[in-house]
């Protein structure tokens, strides 16, 4: 059975990668970071997964609609 993907916090997403947090932001709206999602009315997180995707391969790393191939 494949294990649910967790959805980590900020804070965690900073140690991991080691970005500043407004580094992290800025990234998301050049479309080169994952995009947070919300969890609650006050909180977001972002899906392990494509955190861990990202630090593997930051360069080559796209979002999953455009990694489609979808043109």
């Amino acid at each position: 059975m494949r294990e649910p993907d967790r959805i980590i916090r900020l804070k965690t997403v900073l140690a991991r990668t080691g970005l500043s947090r407004s580094t992290i932001y800025r990234k998301i709206a050049e479309g080169t970071f994952p995009a947070q999602i919300k969890i609650s009315v006050n909180g977001a997180g972002w899906h392990e997964s494509e955190i861990n995707l990202w630090v593997a391969d930051p360069i080559r790393w796209r979002p999953k609609d455009e990694a489609d191939g979808s043109d």
